[in-house]
């Protein structure tokens, strides 16, 4: 019976752009610190709008008593006390707002990295098939950076000018409507101008993101491939692709930032503007004696510039705000990518204390493409019994490494079934999947530890002769025996062993998983004759009585496979012993010849 499997039936989510919406939402659980920090902002700004008042009564005090000749020092002194205290309870009010709004982005950053480094664990390998490495990284570090720094410098500022606009707003018009319709007649002007500057300068920070992006792709391309490219003599060619993006980026953020920039010089020239404006409307209201005097003056003159600092901050942290805005497209983006269907409240069918596994696998009527719209694989079946060694083998391209994928739900199939012990793949989970399956690829990974660490990997209580049983089957204790550490020899990265080296780590790594069934693709593809041979007899006793999978592009390695399977263009086209096969006088016999007749040479 063909299954329609759940990951082709889900519909590929739309990816939400509107990324101030996908910021406001994910700020939600930072909710109440952001209230606790907007209360000291209010508590700030009212002391900052208090002050010039006591200013107007202090100035107004110095003012008649100039008149008169006698200066109340007493009232002076007062006054000038109740100022300092305004301004340093002012000062601590900011800094307690500053805290809070630091402890809530950096935790907000962390957070955004944990969630995206769960969602990499969770997304498919299509999704690192179509996007590079590089890419990817810089969407974890540089835009979550940017995120974090941003909204540090800009979520306070914002909450504390728009505060203060209202406040001086209020104030203004308290102490004088007729001066505080000419501070305000100058708002329109900052608003055009925020406006402008915005829509001319988000454009740039966003593609200032993706350009980053690219020249973070380059640069780890460059680096894992550092060997390639200076065996193919091409540091000139990368060093040149690379100088392209880069001067891409500087033509990108030096425009980014004078548009960003030009926000800071207008508003300063609208303040400049304000200040002539306040001087000449008080000065003729004075003149006409209609309640205003220098102290209400000067106390405007302080109030402009709340009134136009504000919006200055505003102009500002509009830059950081389009610069969060850019990377969290980039973020959130990433975050909505489809997800491999969480299978966490499937029942283990088949690895339980009373199932043992006899290794039995059916493929029917398989059908795949990595592209639906052309397929590779368009009809396979083949049913391999319990404890067979079945090789694959081919050309390249013909689809064996694709059916190990398949196999192991690396990628889901578009139709048909793939069955062990008579159980559907698709019906246990993908944890119980692959921990049936023991695994070696053609490409040794090894991390930063030591070598038992490196061998050990996911497998708890490991004992000292089952580690010494994998050193020695995976022909490694020659090498480790060497070493003034043995085992625990710590490995600082890829260069630390050589490909030879790494490979038989991966082989040492798959005895002691010890999984029922195993695979091997181009297993021996590293090393050198006499290892191989080593290892083919270690394999032969790791595969003995379990049912394995062996892809090799060396014919004489898979000569004692109890089957082997034949594929051209994704179909089987053959299939038998080496015997049956070379009887046949068919592609594998020509196959095999051809390397023969190769290594003869």
């Amino acid at each position: 019976m063909m299954r329609a499997h759940p990951q082709n039936m889900k519909s590929k989510k739309k990816v939400n752009k509107d990324s101030y919406s996908n910021l406001i939402k994910s700020l939600k659980p930072y909710l109440i610190p952001i209230l606790i920090s907007m209360i000291f902002v209010i508590a700030s700004v009212v002391l900052s709008i208090l002050a010039p008042q006591v200013l107007k009564d202090l100035t107004n005090q110095i003012q008649s008593g100039s008149a008169t000749g006698s200066v109340n020092l007493d009232k002076v002194w007062s006054l000038a006390t109740t100022m300092i205290i305004m301004y340093v309870a002012n000062a601590v009010m900011a800094f307690l707002s500053g805290m809070i709004m630091t402890t809530v982005t950096q935790r907000y950053g962390y957070h955004l990295r944990k969630d995206i480094i769960v969602k990499i664990n969770k997304m498919p390998l299509s999704y690192f098939d179509k996007n590079p490495y590089g890419d990817t990284l810089s969407r974890v570090t540089n835009d979550v950076d940017t995120i974090s720094q941003s909204l540090q410098q800009s979520i306070t500022m914002l909450l504390q000018s728009i505060v203060m606009l209202i406040g001086v707003l209020i104030a203004m018009f308290i102490s004088n409507w007729i001066m505080a319709l000419t501070v305000l007649a100058t708002l329109p002007l900052a608003i055009l101008q925020t406006v402008f500057v915005t829509k001319l300068a988000i454009p740039h920070f966003r593609e200032r993101q993706k350009s980053t992006g690219k020249v973070n792709a380059i640069v780890e391309e460059n680096f894992t491939g550092a060997l390639i490219i200076k065996l193919f003599n091409s540091e000139k060619r990368k060093e040149a692709k690379f100088n392209e993006e880069n001067q891409n980026l500087r033509h990108i953020m030096i425009k980014a930032q004078i548009f960003g920039g030009m926000m800071m010089p207008i508003m300063i020239f609208i303040s400049y503007f304000a200040y002539v404006a306040v001087c000449v409307v008080g000065g003729l209201l004075m003149a006409h004696d209609m309640g205003v005097t220098f102290g209400m003056i000067s106390a405007f003159l302080v109030y402009v510039n709340l009134f136009q600092s504000p919006l200055s901050q505003l102009a500002q942290s509009m830059n950081t705000v389009q610069m969060a805005a850019a990377a969290s497209d980039r973020v959130f983006e990433l975050l909505k990518q489809e997800e491999e269907i969480n299978e966490d409240d499937k029942e283990y069918k088949l690895l339980t204390t009373n199932n043992n596994i006899k290794g039995k696998v059916e493929f029917k009527n398989v059908r795949f493409g990595y592209n639906p719209d052309k397929i590779i694989i368009p009809n396979f079946s083949a049913t391999i019994e319990p404890g067979m060694k079945v090789a694959i083998v081919g050309p390249t391209g013909a689809g064996k490494t694709t059916l190990v994928n398949l196999l192991m739900r690396f990628y889901d199939i578009n139709d048909g079934d793939i069955l062990i012990d008579g159980v559907s793949i698709f019906d246990m989970s993908r944890k119980e999947l692959r921990n049936i399956f023991g695994m070696v690829l053609q490409d040794a990974w090894i991390f930063e530890g030591t070598i038992k660490e490196n061998i050990v990997y996911s497998k708890a209580d490991v004992s000292d002769d089952e580690l010494d049983k994998a050193l020695y089957n995976s022909s490694l204790h020659h090498y480790v025996d060497t070493l003034e550490n043995k085992e625990n020899t710590y490995l600082s990265g890829e260069n630390s062993l050589s490909q030879g080296q790494k490979q038989l780590v991966t082989i040492a790594r798959a005895f002691v998983e010890n999984a029922p069934l195993m695979i091997l693709d181009e297993a021996t593809s590293n090393v050198d004759t006499r290892t191989e041979i080593q290892i083919q007899n270690a394999m032969d006793n790791l595969t003995h009585g379990r049912t394995s999978f062996v892809i090799a592009h060396r014919l004489s390695t898979i000569k004692n496979a109890d089957l082997i399977l034949v594929m051209k263009d994704g179909n089987i086209i053959e299939k038998g012993n080496h015997e049956e096969l070379m009887a046949l006088k068919g592609f594998y016999e020509s196959l095999y010849n051809s390397q023969f007749t190769e290594e003869s040479e």
